[in-house]
């Protein structure tokens, strides 16, 4: 492998021009429009899926109902978290995040559904699924950003890991209600 090397005073003046571009410099690879359009769509699904982890923790009733509650509630404030994550990345990248809460379900990827209060398998399948598809999803995003935005990629990936989790445990939470 050869040594480092860069020409850092071309480095040095280009950050001086192009200082309003921020954090976007000319090694970006990505599509900032794109990203930004992709990264939208992460903010209206993880508040979809937030809203709903909300209602069916507020709403949960039953012999099961506390470790369902709580489960859904942790899960809740990790996706409301991961729409700040992806809204700060939009913001970083000179996009503005759309937060407008009358195009959220059109743009969400994953739906939010409404059970019966004791229905508990219920929300903890449909809560499940909603897991399923944000993970295929993301997997399919941090393919398609690959070396191009490596910074929006991790985010995903950070992501993508939590959603992983989510799923193990409510899979888990599953086993555990039907098995009584």
């Amino acid at each position: 492998m050869s040594a480092f090397t860069t020409d850092v005073t071309r480095v040095r003046d280009e950050a001086r021009r192009h200082m309003a571009d921020g954090p976007v410099t000319p090694g970006y690879g990505g599509d900032q429009t794109e990203v930004v359009t992709v990264l939208n769509d992460v903010v209206a699904t993880e508040i979809v899926c937030w809203l709903r982890y909300q209602q069916h923790a507020i709403v949960a009733s039953g012999i099961h109902r506390g470790p369902v509650v709580q489960e859904f509630t942790e899960h809740a404030a990790q996706e409301l978290q991961h729409a700040l994550w992806a809204a700060e990345r939009i913001n970083q990248l000179g996009g503005t995040p759309n937060l407008d809460p009358g195009g959220l379900s059109g743009r969400a990827q994953t739906e939010y559904r409404i059970f019966d209060a004791d229905a508990l398998d219920e929300m903890i399948k449909e809560n499940l699924v909603g897991e399923r598809i944000v993970i295929q999803l993301y997997q399919e995003m941090v393919r398609w950003i690959g070396d191009r935005d490596p910074t929006t990629r991790r985010l995903l990936e950070r992501i993508l890991e939590e959603e992983e989790e989510h799923a193990d445990d409510l899979r888990d939470l599953l086993g555990d209600i039907g098995s009584d």
